[in-house]
């Protein structure tokens, strides 16, 4: 979706970092053997989440929501050396695919794979994290953040994306669209929350980054 001018888009990626060839072939094998690849964040916003992450210099990051691994090639490119990188899907049948882009990475070792429900897999996690990347389902943004707030370390940066959702934030919501009712309590929270300072991008289709106070 764009939330400005096509051309003046158009103008915008092509003044823009290209990707790696190995995000190249991820995304061409994406779109030809998995379901939905319009999930996956794109050249453009792949380059924003590996600037930001360069700019963090995590050591550890989390992301909820793998998909096929583009977000997660991205984000590590500004892992440190000794940095380590945990995602986590619901979809197993996505692991193998996932990892066969892993490893044809650099960050094969750094990058660990946790597969199920999030919310019940955080808990467990005894790790404190210096960025987050929350891309998942929608209904649970706000009970994601309430599981990672207490493992960020401060300072450390959690990012939010599809937080415009379409532009369906500011349209009538139907009473059944969930999604859309969840993430306006999401940004309302961000907004007001003070444990964390936050900027809503109008990137595609929104990245809220917040900082942890």
């Amino acid at each position: 979706m764009h939330f400005i001018p096509e051309a003046l888009d158009t103008y915008v990626v092509n003044h823009t970092e290209k990707e790696p060839e190995l995000l190249q072939q991820l995304t061409r094998e994406t779109y030809q053997k998995i379901l939905q690849p319009r999930m996956l964040s794109g050249p453009y916003q792949g380059r924003v989440l590996s600037m930001l992450s360069k700019l963090i210099n995590p050591k550890n990051i989390l992301e909820i929501g793998t998909y096929t691994g583009y977000s997660a090639l991205c984000l590590a490119e500004g892992m440190q050396k000794a940095g380590v990188l945990h995602t986590i899907d619901i979809n197993e049948e996505l692991e193998d695919f996932q990892r066969k882009y892993f490893d044809l990475s650099p960050y094969g070792r750094q990058i660990y794979q946790h597969v199920g429900d999030a919310t019940e897999i955080i808990p467990n996690m005894d790790i404190k994290f210096d960025l987050v990347f929350i891309d998942a389902d929608k209904p649970n943004y706000s009970k994601y953040f309430e599981l990672i707030i207490h493992k960020m370390n401060p300072g450390g940066i959690i990012l939010s994306d599809n937080v415009l959702w379409s532009g369906k934030v500011i349209e009538e919501v139907a009473e059944d669209d969930i999604s859309t009712k969840a993430l306006l309590a999401y940004n309302k929270l961000l907004a007001e929350d003070n444990r964390v300072e936050t900027v809503l991008l109008p990137i595609r289709d929104g990245l809220t980054i917040s900082r942890v106070l």
